[in-house]
């Protein structure tokens, strides 16, 4: 991926295909559940998402198949998009470290909820 940040429907899809091969809605519920709800695809983006990723190799096709009628193309997580997702995790939680460090840090504030540094 570029040097910019990574969109977080992007991100998401990624994750979703870390541990195997999805097809278009099993990546639309699997994002669901990892994004606690908050991230909702719609068909289009979804497609959109994955067509800018494939563009950028960081998935790829895996296999296509004939379900009741309709075709389910099923794409796969590549090697690159394993450490664009492993780079993005890094910069996304030191990016939160800093957030609750200085949070933490106020004069005169009630501090955050203690966890993880």
């Amino acid at each position: 991926m570029s040097g910019k940040a990574m969109t977080e429907p992007a991100f998401f899809v990624l994750t979703a295909l870390v541990d195997e091969p999805r097809h278009g809605y099993g990546i639309v519920q699997e994002v669901e559940r990892l994004s606690g709800g908050r991230v909702r695809l719609k068909v289009g983006t979804l497609y959109g998402v994955l067509d800018r990723l494939a563009a950028e190799e960081l998935v790829a096709l895996d296999r296509e198949e004939v379900q009741q009628g309709r075709l389910r193309r099923y794409y796969r997580l590549t090697d690159a998009g394993s450490r664009a997702l492993e780079a993005e995790a890094v910069r996304l939680a030191e990016n939160a470290r800093a957030a609750v460090d200085r949070l933490r840090a106020r004069p005169g504030r009630p501090s955050v909820a203690e966890g993880p540094a």
